[in-house]
């Protein structure tokens, strides 16, 4: 028998959730503020300050990192819901 209970099970499964949500969202927001960055200094040195020359960038960069860090992204959150099916049973 397990000496879990119900609620420490719930916080710590809330407390891997949040980490996980930080772990899944850091590759694209990280890769969108560098983008960002660079842009926003090539904007500055040009002199051009259209939105949609900051915006399809940053989309493009983001739309690459999710197509090279998806399946493992994915695989994690399989992993996370997977652990929290399972411990349902546990749960009293």
């Amino acid at each position: 028998m397990s000496s879990v209970t119900a609620p420490d099970l719930v916080l710590r499964a809330a407390r891997e959730a949040l980490i996980l949500v930080l772990l899944l969202s850091a590759p694209p927001l990280l890769a969108s503020m560098v983008v960002g960055f660079v842009v926003s200094i090539l904007q500055a040195a040009t002199q051009i300050h259209d939105q949609a020359v900051s915006f399809v960038p940053k989309l493009a960069a983001v739309v690459l990192v999710l197509l090279m860090f998806g399946p493992l992204l994915g695989a994690q959150l399989l992993r996370f819901s997977q652990a929290l099916l399972l411990a349902i049973p546990a749960v009293r």
